[in-house]
């Protein structure tokens, strides 16, 4: 009781009556609170719609995790790029995957919206002047060129390409390469923004939401250049201000599974956004929940090798996403997972994977590891059967990486977190919001006049998330969409 207590008095601290505000210091539409690409679309539609918007942002430039990232948006469904590469999608087949990769509860009214507007989304990013090169990447990982679409997921993986026809859906923003794509993303974003006549401030944190006798939001307390400025809000509040994957105590208390791998974020993913939205009354959801980066399987070639357990069974396909290996690997393995070769697809791998047992036979490898005799040889032994037919029934890894292991000697590489010191994680869990971003409550009632758009609230995803690109995918679109209700509802109101 102690401890809820002493939450329930941080939460008050984060709330105000604007009874006790004795002036407004400044009068605006729409206040944005993070400058990521969440907050810059709300920010750019609110302003298109004829709101006078301020971005209030806590680091010194504009950017967030965003700027940070490969510039990766998750679009499908027949965009441009997708047909000149040649490349046939469906909304239905971008549902169908969706639904069936992002965790057992995913949100089937967002991931809905989104598949049927992600054609016109894309469309809408290539207009602010975002660069897309019509080309084709034929890898599964982020291109290291200024090539364009790629299978940012596992869509070609079984199960997946066993419910849906599959198709690429990465859409990397065109910068030589790896990881270069965020920055003129959020470049273009802040160059659109205050062309349409946004206004930003820097250096600048939000520390507690003003509230009308209603409960509506109406403005926020924000501190800058060492003094508490209140701003009132007209038309609502947006909470843009990212995850909480940096504030590790509250990633232990929520979602203690990612204390154990390094956080992938920016300084101020602290969680505080949320915070402020639960001060207010809003709900959470899917706070356990992670994205579990884990790129193991480096070089490529590695894939034709297999990844085991602490059993020496196999867990997984080896050619689907490695988010998708991390979580399986973090989740359900205890974070211990290894990698078996043989002689003729050995290579190093790129980064740290110590080599924990070699040998001629399998037996020679269990004795090595301490396992039961038996452990590696049956499932070599399934393994190979099969794959001298070229096929992995059991868990459908693709042909072109089916080879038998039968060239000893064999090696055995720690592929798990506390061998490698790459797994890394974002959270997903946030403000349980609607499609148009508006706050829900514990009852699913809107909280007028507050939003929450990007990592601060709930997205697509409610456990998994292993395709690259649906961050900024869901960030840009429902930042879009929250910044036209806004700006609708401040037109209807006047009118």
């Amino acid at each position: 009781m102690a401890g809820k207590s002493k939450r329930d008095a941080m939460n008050l601290s984060r709330l105000v009556q604007d009874s006790s505000v004795s002036r407004w210091d400044d009068d605006v539409d729409t206040l944005v609170l993070g400058f990521g690409c969440a907050g810059g679309c709300a920010a750019i539609e609110a302003a298109r719609g004829g709101a006078r918007v301020l971005v209030v942002e806590r680091s010194s430039a504009p950017g967030g995790s965003s700027a940070l990232s490969g510039g990766v948006i998750y679009c499908g469904g027949g965009t441009a790029i997708q047909r000149a590469c040649g490349f046939d999608d469906s909304v239905e087949a971008m549902r169908a995957y969706l639904m069936a990769s992002t965790g057992d509860c995913p949100n089937a009214e967002k991931i809905d919206l989104y598949c049927r507007d992600s054609v016109a989304h894309f469309d809408w990013l290539v207009s602010l002047g975002i660069p897309f090169k019509a080309s084709y990447w034929p890898h599964n990982y982020e291109p290291t060129t200024d090539d364009c679409l790629y299978y940012s997921g596992s869509e070609e993986c079984a199960p997946f390409n066993r419910l849906a026809k599959p198709a690429p859906r990465g859409h990397t923003v065109q910068a030589e390469g790896s990881c270069m794509g965020g920055r003129l993303l959020m470049e273009t974003l802040v160059d659109v923004a205050l062309r349409e006549g946004v206004e930003v401030m820097t250096d600048a944190n939000c520390i507690a939401l003003v509230a009308g006798r209603d409960g509506a939001i109406v403005g926020a307390a924000v501190r800058h250049d060492g003094e508490t400025r209140y701003i009132r809000a007209r038309g609502g509040v947006v909470i843009a201000t990212g995850g909480f994957v940096m504030n590790r105590e509250m990633v232990a208390r929520l979602a203690p599974a990612a204390s154990r791998t390094a956080p992938l974020g920016n300084p101020f993913d602290n969680g505080s956004g949320i915070v402020l939205g639960e001060a207010a009354g809003g709900a959470t959801a899917n706070m356990h929940a992670a994205i579990y980066s884990c790129p193991v399987l480096n070089p490529p070639g590695l894939i034709r090798g297999i990844l085991l357990n602490e059993r020496g069974q196999r867990f997984v396909p080896e050619d689907v996403n490695h988010k998708r290996i991390g979580e399986h690997a973090v989740l359900r393995q205890d974070g211990r997972i290894f990698l078996l070769v043989d002689s003729e697809i050995f290579e190093q791998p790129a980064g740290v994977r110590p080599i924990v047992a070699t040998g001629d036979t399998p037996e020679e490898l269990e004795d090595e590891l301490g396992w039961p005799r038996g452990s590696i040889g049956a499932t070599l032994a399934v393994y190979n059967r099969h794959a001298d037919e070229g096929h992995d029934p059991l868990f459908g890894k693709k042909a072109k990486f089916v080879k038998p292991l039968t060239a000893p000697p064999y090696a055995v590489f720690d592929c798990g977190i506390e061998a490698t010191g790459v797994y890394y994680s974002f959270t997903l869990g946030g403000l349980c919001t609607a499609p148009t971003g508006e706050v829900l409550n514990a009852e699913g009632r809107a909280i007028p006049g507050l939003y929450a758009v990007g990592r601060a609230a709930t997205g697509l995803s409610a456990q998994s998330g292993g395709s690259s690109g649906l961050q900024l995918a869901e960030g840009t679109y429902f930042g879009r969409l929250a910044g036209r209700a806004i700006a609708a509802a401040l037109k209807s109101e006047a009118a």
